[in-house]
Order: structure tokens, then C-alpha cells, then sequence
């Protein structure tokens, strides 16, 4: 029984990407599809490679973090030295990400304060006396 094939068209429907994302893919050698004349002929890995490629792009990784997944996912010499390589690029990116969690919780709590305030201005006597005169400034 003959190994199952892709074409980039199938595989573009299945993963919901432009065939032009799977041969950039192609280009910086993710994947290496075989051809049948001038058409591209997928493999069941090349398949995978594309799932571990769009799963690392999800994650947030760079096409060379990508690249080492992706190696690795092709080689079982050195496993144990590949995982650990590859388990310091997540635990940077963790970090990095937490970081960024703080972050966007200091803004939403700063944009929390700020709307308050102006909630607080808005409703104040001016606002009220319908003058639309107010001496107070608002102060970001």
C-alpha cells in the first residue's frame, strides 16, 4: 500500500493557510516536498512538519526555534541533548510571556484607574449643573 500524499492545496484546506505560507515554509526549509513534474507531492513528514511549524508560530516561537522542533522531530540520535536544548527555548519563551502577563495586567489596572477618574469627572457638580463648564483638568 502506496504511502498517503498531499498536494499544497490539500494541505493549505486543511491547516486554513495560503499554499504561498507553505512554500515560504518550503523556502527557509521547513518543508521538502518531492515533485511529480512541476507539482509539489507532500509526505505524511512534510504533513507533520507543517502541523509542528503552525503549532510553534501559535506558540509564539521564532522560525529558528521552529527549525530545532521540527529537526528534532527528524532525528532520534541525541534526543536527550535535543530535548533539553529545546526545553531552555520554552522555558525563555514562558518567561517572556509571563512577563508580558504582568504587563498587560499593570495597563488594564492603570485603564481600570484612568476610566474611574473620568467616570468620577464626569459626574462631578459641572457635569450635573449642565454647564458643561468644568475648572477641573483631567490628567492622564
Amino acid at each position: 500500500m502506496p504511502a498517503r500524499t498531499y498536494t499544497i492545496t490539500e494541505l493549505a484546506a486543511e491547516f486554513d493557510i495560503t499554499a504561498r505560507a507553505i512554500r515560504f515554509y518550503e523556502d527557509v526549509g521547513l518543508l521538502t516536498p518531492q515533485r511529480a513534474g512541476r507539482n509539489r507531492v507532500y509526505t505524511q513528514r512534510d504533513r507533520t512538519r507543517l502541523k509542528l511549524t503552525l503549532r510553534g508560530k501559535r506558540l509564539g516561537l521564532s522560525l529558528q526555534e521552529i527549525k530545532q522542533l521540527v529537526t528534532m522531530y527528524d532525528s532520534p540520535s541525541d534526543t536527550a541533548q535535543q530535548l533539553a536544548a529545546f526545553m531552555a527555548v520554552l522555558e525563555e519563551h514562558r518567561k517572556l510571556l509571563e512577563q508580558q502577563r504582568e504587563d498587560i495586567e499593570i495597563t488594564l489596572a492603570e485603564i481600570t484607574q484612568h476610566e474611574a477618574r473620568c467616570r468620577s469627572l464626569l459626574a462631578g457638580p459641572a457635569s450635573k449643573a449642565g454647564t458643561g463648564r468644568s475648572s477641573r483638568k483631567v490628567v492622564a
